[in-house]
């Protein structure tokens, strides 16, 4: 691969520790005060979703029509600021949002630049790449911003805001590529016509909505282990959460390598199989009540993730070069899996508010990603077929 996606490696790789990494620390922020209500956390994460669903129509474009070197830089810093509010004890909703914000415009820019550093014939590695350095400072970051916010989530948040700076300073040397001249249009008016002409065929539709549901399921069941390791396996610490969720992570890293060989981009109706089995393993995981069991099985939900993802990510990326442009793509692509996550985490919200079982939201969760699943997969065309 070229030498500039090693350098996206490294500034993606350290922002996504530090976004990893403050997540844990406001979870830890949250566990240490005695005051927050059961549905503070899942909050957090709507507050910081919101950002990707209000913005989508915006931070697309600016991708494809800025140099996206130069956006991931803007966005670091925007994430930067969130975790200083933080520091300065703002309001964690309104603090995080703000992380949020940045994240929203970083997306697009970070998948939307893979086109262009690399050919179709490295896509589906680069992406494996991408997605499995993500999940590596996935596990890091929340395990170590977990084991410091634990300690002092002062030297948390200092530590994941020298992360993002460092992060736009490593981007500063990734290559500044051509643009398309700034839209005349309403963003507004433009997203909506870049949605309509996007699902025109199967493959995009499964691309958009099988992201969705990746995501929307992931995030779910993040907020539900936070809520069912301590009731099942009298986990306590958001240190010994995260280290639970480790094995999530570690499947993901696993899936994302193995799966260039198995689901190439001629192929992505194979991605659905392992939708499936992440489904019901999901379900499985609610029959476990101790600690080796329970990672055993995340760790598969992870394998399964990563296998599902990975295709999707690059088939969006491929199809939308050739289309609307990747960036546009992918932040059409940010819209509506925000949209789901947030629709998703907001009702497991109110699950939570209700003082319903962690256990019974893990088997409707499976139930509901299974049978998504088959709906999403609906008229997907066999590899033969024209695409």
């Amino acid at each position: 691969m070229p030498k500039q996606t090693y350098i996206l490696l490294i500034a993606q790789f350290l922002s996504s520790f530090a976004d990893n990494a403050i997540l844990f620390t406001v979870i830890a922020m949250v566990m240490h005060s005695t005051d927050q209500a059961s549905w503070y956390i899942p909050a957090l994460q709507s507050a910081f979703l919101i950002a990707y669903v209000v913005l989508a129509p915006w931070v697309g474009s600016l991708a494809d029509h800025y140099p996206k070197a130069r956006v991931l830089i803007v966005a670091n810093l925007i994430k930067a600021t969130g975790a200083i509010l933080l520091l300065l004890n703002v309001e964690p909703l309104i603090a995080y949002c703000i992380v949020g914000i940045g994240a929203a415009l970083y997306s697009p820019a970070k998948y939307g630049i893979l086109p262009e550093l690399v050919g179709h014939n490295f896509l589906i590695k680069a992406n494996s790449w991408i997605e499995g350095s993500t999940i590596l400072a996935i596990l890091l970051g929340m395990v170590v911003g977990a084991k410091v916010a634990d300690y002092s989530t002062h030297w948390a948040l200092v530590g994941t805001i020298s992360l993002f700076v460092i992060s736009a300073w490593v981007a500063m040397y990734l290559p500044v590529t051509p643009v398309k001249k700034p839209a005349t249009a309403s963003r507004l008016i433009e997203f909506g016509q870049q949605m309509s002409g996007f699902f025109t065929t199967p493959r995009s539709r499964f691309a958009i909505l099988g992201g969705s549901l990746f995501w929307a399921s992931a995030a779910t069941l993040r907020l539900i282990i936070v809520a069912w390791a301590p009731a099942v396996l009298m986990l306590n610490s958001a240190s010994d959460i995260a280290q639970l969720t480790l094995y999530l992570a570690l499947g993901i890293i696993v899936g994302s390598a193995i799966v260039p060989r198995l689901i190439p981009l001629e192929h992505l109706r194979r991605a659905r199989f392992a939708a499936y089995t992440m489904a019901i393993l999901i379900a499985l995981l609610s029959l476990t009540n101790t600690l080796w069991p329970a990672r055993a099985v995340l760790f598969v939900i992870g394998i399964m993730g990563g296998m599902f993802i990975v295709p999707i990510n690059a088939v969006l990326q491929a199809l939308g070069q050739k289309s609307i442009g990747s960036g546009s793509a992918v932040s059409l692509q940010n819209f509506f899996q925000n949209l789901a996550m947030l629709l998703a985490v907001g009702a497991y919200t109110y699950a939570a508010s209700l003082h319903i079982s962690p256990v019974a939201t893990l088997v409707t969760l499976g139930g509901l990603v299974f049978v998504a699943t088959f709906w999403v997969s609906l008229r997907l065309p066999d590899p033969e077929q024209p695409h």
